[in-house]
C-alpha cells in the first residue's frame, strides 16, 4: 500500500482520475486506545461499521479484544483476522443454522435475543449448551441520537420479565443489553436507558452477569458536535454503580462508529460546476451512501497547492452515475471558486463510508492509501489540521 505525508500531497503529486480513499491507521489506533484505556470496562468493536480487515487487524493489535458481529459473514471474517478474539453475536434475530456455524465452528458463546422464541432458537442450534452468554435486548428510546434504533429490536417493558427468567435458566451468564441509537448527541441518552434497564431488572428478580449499553457513541461532523466522550463514560460509569448487580457484573459497550469514523476520508474530484451544484466522481452508491440518504453532513476540504481567498459558499453534490437519488444536498461549505478539476477530501468517512460501496454503474474508489496527517476532526486530540501551505509533503 502507499503511503504519502498528506492528503493535500497526495491530490497534487498523483493528480488521480479516480476516487481515492485514505486511511489513517494512527487515528484508529489513537480512538482503540481511548476506549481501552478510559471506558470503564470492557470495549467490543461492531464491525458493521467498517469490516476492513485491515482496520480489524489493527484494532485488535491495538487492545480491542471482543468484536459484535451481526452476521455469519462477520463471525467469518473477524475468526480469519483474529482467530484469537471473542466474538459477541449481537444481532436479535439470527438464522438457526448461523447461531450453529458460530458456536460449534467459531467458538461464539455471546448471544443477543429478545423474544422466547429466539432464546428457544440459540438453545436448539448449540444442542442446550450449558456455556452461554445470553444479553436479553431492552427496547429504549433513541430520542437522543440521529439515527433510530428504537423500532426495529428490544423486548418491551411487558415482555422483559418472564423473558429474562427464562434466559437467567437458560444461561451460563445472563446480560442485559440496548442500543440507544446511532450518533447520540448526549450523555442523558445512557442514563435514561440505564433507568430502563435498572427497573427490569428489580422487576424479574434475576441476577445479572453483564450490562452492555450498546453502541450509539458518536463522532463530530458539521452540525453535530458532541460533548467530550468522558463524559458519556462517566455517566454511564455512574448509571452502572446506582445498579443492584453492579457488584457482580461486567460492563459492556459496543462502539463502532466512534472507533473508525476518524479513520478514513475520501479525495473526490470535481468534473462538472453548474451553479451551487458541483458534480463529482463519486456519492450516493459509493461512499457517500448517508450523504445521499439521510442528508448526512461530512467535513469538506478543497486540495490546493495555493489557498483559495475567496469567502466560503454552501454547495450541494451530484454523483457520478446516471440516476438522480445520486444527489447529495449538503450543504457543504467550500470556497467559492471552486471549479471543474478541483480535487475535494471529504473527511469522517470510516464509519459507514465503505461498508455501503456498490459498483453501480462502474463507479467507485480503486485505491486505497495511507496518509501521516490529521483527520479533520477529531474527538481524541485537540490537533487539528494547519491550513493547507503552499509547499506540499509527500
Amino acid at each position: 500500500m502507499h503511503k504519502h505525508h498528506s492528503a493535500l500531497g497526495l491530490a497534487s503529486s498523483l493528480k488521480p482520475v479516480q476516487p481515492v480513499t485514505l486511511i489513517r491507521p494512527h487515528a484508529a489506533r489513537r480512538a482503540a486506545r481511548f476506549f481501552v484505556e478510559k471506558f470503564p470496562g470492557k470495549s467490543i468493536y461492531a464491525v458493521k461499521a467498517n469490516p476492513s480487515p485491515d482496520l480489524i487487524a489493527l484494532l485488535w493489535d491495538s487492545g480491542i479484544t471482543h468484536f459484535d458481529v451481526a452476521s455469519i459473514a462477520e463471525v467469518r471474517l473477524v475468526a480469519g483476522v483474529a482467530p484469537e478474539a471473542t466474538l459477541c453475536f449481537m444481532h436479535p434475530v439470527k438464522a438457526e443454522e448461523a447461531i450453529s456455524e458460530a458456536y460449534f465452528q467459531h467458538g461464539v458463546r455471546t448471544f443477543s435475543l429478545d423474544t422466547e422464541e429466539e432464546l428457544e432458537k440459540i438453545m436448539r442450534a448449540t444442542r442446550n449448551a450449558t456455556d452461554l452468554t445470553l444479553c436479553v435486548r431492552v427496547r429504549v428510546s433513541s430520542e437522543h441520537s440521529k439515527l433510530s434504533l428504537a423500532s426495529k429490536f428490544g423486548a418491551a417493558p411487558d415482555e422483559l420479565r418472564p423473558l429474562l427468567m427464562a434466559a437467567r435458566q437458560a444461561a451460563d451468564a445472563l446480560g442485559v443489553c440496548f442500543h440507544v441509537g446511532s450518533q447520540a448527541m448526549t450523555p442523558a441518552a445512557y442514563s435514561d436507558a440505564m433507568e430502563r434497564v435498572r427497573v427490569a431488572i428489580v422487576s424479574a428478580g434475576v441476577t445479572v452477569d453483564v450490562v452492555d449499553v450498546g453502541g450509539g457513541f458518536p463522532s463530530s461532523y458539521p452540525g453535530m458536535e458532541p460533548p467530550p466522550l468522558e463524559l458519556y463514560f462517566d455517566v454511564i460509569h455512574k448509571a452502572f454503580e446506582s445498579l443492584p448487580v453492579s457488584y457482580s457484573s461486567e460492563l459492556w459497550c459496543e462502539p463502532g462508529r466512534a472507533l473508525c469514523a476518524e479513520y478514513s476520508s475520501l479525495i473526490v474530484r470535481v468534473e462538472k460546476r453548474r451553479g451551487d451544484e458541483l458534480y463529482i466522481n463519486d456519492g450516493a452508491y459509493g461512499a457517500l451512501f448517508d450523504a445521499a440518504h439521510i442528508g448526512w453532513r461530512f467535513p469538506v476540504e478543497l486540495l490546493r497547492d495555493e489557498p483559495s481567498q475567496t469567502k466560503t459558499h454552501g454547495f450541494s453534490f451530484y454523483g457520478p452515475t446516471c440516476d438522480d437519488m445520486d444527489y447529495m444536498v449538503g450543504p457543504f461549505d467550500l470556497p467559492a471558486d471552486v471549479e471543474a478539476g478541483d480535487y475535494i477530501e471529504i473527511g469522517m468517512l470510516g464509519a459507514y463510508g465503505c461498508a455501503m460501496r456498490t459498483g453501480f454503474n462502474g463507479f467507485g474508489s480503486v485505491e486505497t492509501i495511507a496518509v501521516e496527517d490529521e483527520p479533520m476532526v477529531s474527538l481524541y486530540t485537540e490537533v487539528e489540521r494547519a491550513v493547507p501551505s503552499n509547499v506540499v509533503k509527500l
